[in-house]
């Protein structure tokens, strides 16, 4: 790989990987914490002064991951050459919002193959690329892959066991993170598939502020079901007609993070989306909520995407309704319970 070569450290006869971690939100936290229970070096950037210091003092993203005390091979810079200078690994962690920006930074502190692995969550509503996409407009000479799945940083965080998926173009590389990641409670698969594990990534976001509306407005379980297995079907449309491979929708990356995203309080989609249903305005449910809530971001790009190709989604279009043409929550639930019968997927009964 590029970089330095690493060095075997005394834990485990691991080899130590260092590891440039881009972005200091809860995702971002969580993986230096696990990365450095794996033994490998972590340096976290920050724009934020405050943040930084915060995280050199006390060890602990107090306001985005309380309880999760940092070891201390954990530190933190705003000086981005230094913490990009020299590593293995550079991880990107930083929201959707303002990962072009963060990449144009990146560049000229870049060296030529250097390995970047994106772990945030989105499409660029303006150009409607996959984050990678826009990395490799940015830093062409850098080499990009991918990390994704169902993984709440709270719960990566505390050492909750986990699988995840590592994309990369080639096969060497995305075993190359499958070994720096991996341990006993971070299982990792790899997936030559980067388009499709960054749809569905993006896209469950939406789906899970329909499961909150559904939350916040009083339904029930049956409710959620619906909504997760027609909202896989969406997004499985509009993947597939990108170019992402039918398997990964029914993966980690696909269903398994969509139904996490749509049933757990850790889920900020989800929290939005109930307080959206209780009758809050998307500004509101983002100021409650505190963190980025990519949903709201990746709503638009979702229907312009299924717009393009010619893909039916009622339940985007729904959401895109409640978020930007102010519908009542209650108005488009009924809207999509009485659209026109149809049969489940495309074509069943000429199989029959």
């Amino acid at each position: 790989m590029t970089g330095t070569p690493p060095v075997l450290t005394a834990r485990n006869g691991r080899i130590m990987t260092k590891i440039g971690m881009i972005g200091a939100g809860s995702w971002g936290t969580a993986l230096s914490s696990h990365l450095a229970c794996c033994g490998h070096k972590v340096e976290i950037w920050s724009i934020s002064k405050e943040e930084v210091d915060m995280l050199n003092r006390d060890h602990e993203q107090k306001e985005k991951l309380p309880g999760v005390i940092l070891p201390d091979n954990v530190s933190a810079d705003t000086d981005l050459e230094k913490v990009m200078r020299d590593k293995d690994i550079l991880v990107l962690a930083v929201p959707s919002p303002f990962y072009r920006n963060t990449a144009r930074m990146m560049k000229q502190y870049c060296r030529y193959g250097q390995l970047i692995v994106s772990v945030a969550k989105g499409i660029e509503e303006d150009t409607l690329l996959t984050l990678t996409e826009v990395l490799k407009q940015e830093i062409p000479y850098a080499e990009c892959a991918v990390l994704s799945g169902p993984t709440h940083a709270e719960e990566v965080g505390r050492r909750i066991p986990t699988a995840i998926v590592a994309g990369a173009g080639r096969l060497e590389v995305a075993q190359y993170i499958q070994s720096v990641f991996m341990d006993d409670v971070l299982r990792v698969y790899t997936s030559p598939d980067v388009l499709g594990i960054q749809v569905g990534a993006a896209l469950k976001n939406v789906i899970a502020l329909a499961a909150g509306c559904s939350d916040g407005l009083g339904c029930g379980d049956n409710t959620k079901a619906a909504l997760i297995t027609r909202g896989i079907a969406e997004i499985s449309r509009i993947g597939t007609a990108m170019g992402g491979w039918p398997e990964t929708f029914s993966g980690l990356t696909g269903i398994g993070d969509l139904i996490v995203t749509c049933a757990s309080m850790h889920s900020r989609n989800r929290r939005a989306g109930i307080l959206i249903g209780q009758g809050k305005s998307a500004d509101e449910a983002m100021k409650e909520v505190k963190q980025v809530v990519e949903g709201v971001y990746s709503a638009k790009a979702a229907r312009q995407l299924a717009q393009k190709y010619g893909i039916e989604t009622p339940i985007i279009d729904a959401v895109n309704e409640v978020l930007f043409d102010n519908m009542p929550p209650a108005k488009v639930m009924r809207e999509l319970m009485t659209r026109e019968g149809k049969e489940e997927s495309v074509d069943l009964w000429k199989k029959a």
